[in-house]
Parts: C-alpha cells; structure tokens; sequence
C-alpha cells in the first residue's frame, strides 16, 4: 500500500521526529532510532544480512531534514551521517515496526557488548 506523507515535523527538544500519513496513521521517530535504522548502505549492506549494528548514538540528533521529491526526504544527523533516503514507505515501515525492531536493537548491542550511549573520551 503506498502511503504520502501528510505531516513532518522535528521536536529538537525530544529529538524526535513527528510523521503523519494519508492513512490516518501518526507516528513519533526518535532521531536515535532513525539513525540505527538508516536506509543507507552504510548501514544497511548490499544485500541481505549484511547490515551493521550502530552503536552509540543515544544523543544524536537531526540538523536539517531535506525534501527529495514527493517520496522522500534525506535526513542530515548531527553525527554527520547523512545518506540513505527515508521514503514515505520507510518511514511508515519504520513506525509500524518500531517496538520490534528497538528491541531487536537493543539485544543486538547486549549480545556484543555494545552501549546506546557514546564512547568516554
């Protein structure tokens, strides 16, 4: 089922990224969790089984949330990631699938040893 994005709207405060559809469906993305998930080859491979577990990004945020056509929108992180487009389906995805991914997430990082929160300097 295609969707449209009918709202789109970062909270800065929360970072925290409120996303309304056509469907009646509303969803509030934290940054963290949209950065995780990102679409990017990056961290998502080439091909199936090959994405990258993100650590450490408890505290990212968003600087800038660009327009890319009528589908899209390419998010700009302040941990200066910033490829990878977040269609309206993802996006959609990501909110439908949100609990179970997180937790997924979560025992991914405890099953290596990894933290949410940032490395100490």
């Amino acid at each position: 089922m295609a969707v449209t994005v009918t709202e789109l709207r970062y909270r800065s405060a929360d970072r925290t990224l409120d996303v309304g559809f056509d469907d009646g469906s509303h969803f509030a993305l934290p940054a963290e969790f949209l950065r995780v998930e990102s679409p990017s080859a990056e961290v998502q491979g080439h091909g199936p089984g090959q994405k990258k577990l993100v650590a450490g990004r408890r505290h990212v945020g968003i600087m800038k949330i660009e327009s890319v056509g009528n589908y899209a929108v390419r998010i700009f992180f302040d941990d200066l990631h910033d490829t990878g487009l977040y269609t309206w389906e993802t996006l959609h995805r990501l909110g439908l699938e949100r609990d179970r991914l997180w937790a997924e997430y979560e025992q991914a990082l405890a099953g290596k040893g990894l933290s949410r929160d940032p490395p100490r300097r």
